[in-house]
């Protein structure tokens, strides 16, 4: 599993939703590779946020701008005329999602449409990554791993909006990205389906971390719903290093990595919810406690698991970060934000730890 610097040196890379937690945390990332990176987003929608209090904005060509204003996002692209797009812009909630159905899908489905289509008009692009999520399977509640040709489905908003933006991207990889014969363009699109993204630097309501942080900071129990539900948590760099793997393939050798793939955690990181919220206490210290909320709440999963061997035989990605490391860095992140310390080179320091523990 090996990213390569000199691959990414001086690339031209946007990164749509690069204000939220993960393309933050991207954006770093692509930053200590040396890569020119560009991002269109909305502001932060949390406060504190990740894209502040880590100064991403200082490595970034930042554009503010909406997914589903389509003249501003192509004008953007025309200007900035990037090689490589990993759309990451999205409404990412699933209590939100309920709420907001509306927003949702035009976000996360016309957005997607946006963005291809912007990226059909613009010839240096070459390769696309369309993250979207585990959630956009048909969930049966099975013991096994989804695999990436399992049918897309979603009981609620968000996880059906996510499955139609998959729909999509199948859609115009077959009517208009391809190896250029019959008129299509030569570009080379992927989608990614990730697990339950955690790690430092991440506000959004109705997650459990930051549920946790936030209790944690105010001196309250944390109120868990779901206790026994199980989830694919990872630390946030795992996805990222298996995108950015895909990404230079895709820039190589064009349309043979073309498709969908899973980066998910190894089963044995697969942990029910009041387990995460445990060991989050343990790691904490100072009497940190938590409940169990029996109110009523919207359907969630209770058990979804991903299928990688597709990325671990293809594209030699493996998870590095077990889930008891992955809490151990958030919860060293957070206490240190907690302080009131600059978070940049504790990110950064963070990103490089995790490729120090990658066999060369």
């Amino acid at each position: 599993m090996v990213i390569s610097t000199s691959f990414w040196r001086n690339k031209k890379v946007l990164v749509t939703g690069h204000t939220g937690f993960k393309g933050s945390w991207l954006s770093l990332l692509l930053n200590q590779l040396e890569a020119e990176v560009f991002g269109y987003a909305l502001d932060p929608s949390t406060s504190p946020s990740m894209f502040e209090l880590a100064m991403v904005k200082d490595s970034v060509h930042s554009y503010i701008g909406d997914i589903r204003d389509y003249d501003y996002l192509y004008k953007v692209m025309k200007e900035v005329r990037p090689e490589i797009v990993i759309h990451m812009a999205a409404q990412a909630l699933v209590k939100e999602s309920y709420r907001n159905p509306i927003e949702t899908y035009s976000t996360n489905v016309m957005g997607t449409v946006h963005l291809l289509e912007a990226c059909r008009q613009i010839a240096s692009v070459k390769a696309i990554v369309n993250v979207t999520t585990d959630k956009c399977y048909e969930n049966r509640e099975w013991y096994w791993g989804y695999r990436e040709n399992e049918p897309m489905g979603g009981h609620d908003p968000y996880s059906s909006s996510k499955g139609c933006s998959e729909l999509v991207t199948s859609a115009y990889r077959s009517s208009y990205f391809g190896t250029g014969d019959d008129g299509q363009r030569n570009i080379a699109l992927a989608s990614v389906r990730a697990g339950n993204v955690i790690g430092g630097g991440d506000w959004a309501a109705d997650r459990l971390i930051p549920d946790f942080i936030r209790a944690i900071s105010q001196q309250k129990k944390i109120m868990i719903r779901s206790p026994y539900a199980i989830r694919p948590w990872q630390h946030v760099l795992e996805p990222l290093s298996g995108y950015l793997i895909l990404a230079e393939k895709l820039f190589n050798d064009g349309s043979v990595y073309a498709g969908a793939w899973n980066f998910g955690p190894n089963d044995q990181d697969a942990k029910n919810v009041e387990w995460i919220t445990r060991t989050l206490c343990e790691l904490w210290g100072d009497s940190a406690q938590y409940e169990i909320d029996k109110q009523p709440h919207p359907h969630e999963a209770n058990y979804l698991k991903l299928d990688c061997s597709k990325a671990k035989a293809e594209l030699a990605w493996f998870p590095r970060w077990d889930i008891q490391t992955a809490l151990e860095s958030i919860v060293e992140w957070n206490k240190i934000s907690l302080s009131g310390a600059k978070m940049r080179s504790v990110t950064d320091q963070q990103i490089r730890q995790y490729f120090s523990s990658i066999p060369k």
